[in-house]
């Protein structure tokens, strides 16, 4: 897995921070209604963008940016991650990573180190679903333990939720809920069908803002804090 893509600064990928955007080809997941379709299904097709490229480009621009967003992709697939997470620290910038959470080993480690100031992790839907979003489901148990680990480690989070017709809806909503009980922060956001990375998906109506803001609601007694995205 490499990286594919870099932005120089974006305002809403890492919360009440200027940042630059990293972004890393490849998924251990399939999810039809992907919004980032070429990293998942066509990363060969994109250019590699080298690393000492992108950290000369950080260091021009880390008087001007608080941080850097680690995307993909999922980039906790990448052998390098970690070193790069390092060379990152090394210039003084803070770090948020994206990530499906399905390798919770490598989000230990890049805790351990304190190479992380903010994690985001996906909430798809069902544990018992995971099979069906193509790819490799993942070890539920193990994603289940490394939710457990982020929530406890003092590194600030949240979790995200694309709600998704079809594989979000009330119930769904509780039983994640349960699973983060007393999370600081769960955003629902909302679904985009024409980025979807499979083409059936684009036919799919997104819920109405009503309905979100419905599963907000019920979001609520989960986490201190729930936010809406994209309405």
């Amino acid at each position: 897995m490499t990286i594919k893509g870099f932005q120089g600064t974006s305002l809403l990928d890492f919360p009440g921070r200027i940042a630059a955007l990293v972004f890393y080809g490849g998924c251990n997941l399939r999810c039809p209604y992907c919004h980032n379709p070429q990293l998942i299904d066509a990363p060969d097709e994109l250019p590699d963008y080298p690393e000492d490229e992108l950290l000369n480009n950080l260091r021009r621009r880390r008087k001007f940016i608080d941080g850097v967003v680690i995307s993909g992709g999922e980039p906790t697939l990448a052998p390098g991650l970690l070193s790069l997470l390092r060379e990152i620290r090394a210039l003084g910038l803070q770090i948020k990573l994206d990530t499906n959470g399905l390798r919770p080993a490598v989000l230990k480690a890049a805790l351990a180190e304190g190479l992380l100031d903010y994690v985001a992790v996906d909430l798809k839907t069902l544990p018992e679903r995971y099979g069906e979003l193509g790819g490799d489901g993942g070890d539920m148990q193990s994603f289940v333990g490394g939710i457990t680990m982020l929530m406890a480690s003092g590194v600030d989070y949240e979790f995200r939720t694309t709600c998704v017709p079809g594989w979000i809806d009330a119930e769904t909503i509780d039983t994640l809920g349960k699973t983060i009980n007393g999370a600081r922060r769960w955003a629902l956001q909302q679904f985009v069908p024409e980025h979807a990375l499979d083409a059936q998906w684009h036919a799919v109506a997104a819920y109405p803002a009503a309905r979100l803001q419905e599963l907000a609601q019920r979001a609520q007694p989960y986490a201190a804090e729930v936010l809406l995205r994209g309405l």
